[in-house]
């Protein structure tokens, strides 16, 4: 089998979609620093009600493909639980819950990778590995112990972030539009 010039060719992204990403995410992270209750009730909001479209969605695959049953089940399940919790909630209820849980995640995620760059630089990873590691525990356990104060300065810091990262696809999308012209 021989293969074609399309077949080749390597994929290249449109320039305008980073752009429409970058404005966008731009757009979201203006809202979130400007009125964070808001702009972060009304995103959880849209976060609960994707959880139960894809949970269904996730249970109705079971009657195209059964395979991996176990794991639709589980994931349509979750999804409509955890989509339905949050309605059930008052918008800023809502909101502080799910900032919360994702505070405590990254606590427990932090203290977990720090765990482990310490085990790796006492096996001889060097001092880099302990040294972030040490960092990362640091975090997770001032993250944890500080929870509901940094679940209400999270969507400023998500807002900086998004800010930031859309400005950056904003200028990816130019790059990409100079080197296709």
């Amino acid at each position: 089998m021989t293969a074609t010039a399309i077949e080749n060719k390597p994929m290249q992204m449109p320039w305008w979609i980073p752009l429409i990403q970058g404005i966008a995410t731009v757009i979201i992270g203006i809202l979130l620093w400007t009125n964070p209750v808001q702009t972060a009730t009304t995103l959880v909001m849209f976060l609960a009600i994707y959880w139960i479209v894809t949970g269904v969605i996730s249970l109705l695959r079971l009657f195209v493909d059964r395979s991996h049953w176990g794991w639709k089940v589980f994931n349509g399940l979750l999804g409509i639980l955890a989509g339905w919790a949050l309605l059930r909630l008052d918008n800023v209820g809502a909101a502080m819950l799910f900032g919360w849980t994702v505070v405590i995640i990254l606590a427990i995620q932090g203290i977990i990778m720090g765990i482990v760059g310490l085990i790796e630089a006492f096996r001889g990873g060097g001092w880099g590995p302990g040294i972030m590691g040490a960092l990362s525990i640091l975090f997770g356990v001032l993250l944890w112990s500080n929870s509901i104060a940094a679940t209400v300065v999270l969507p400023w810091v998500i807002a900086i972030f998004m800010i930031v990262g859309g400005i950056s696809a904003i200028i990816l999308a130019f790059r990409l539009k100079g080197a296709s012209a």
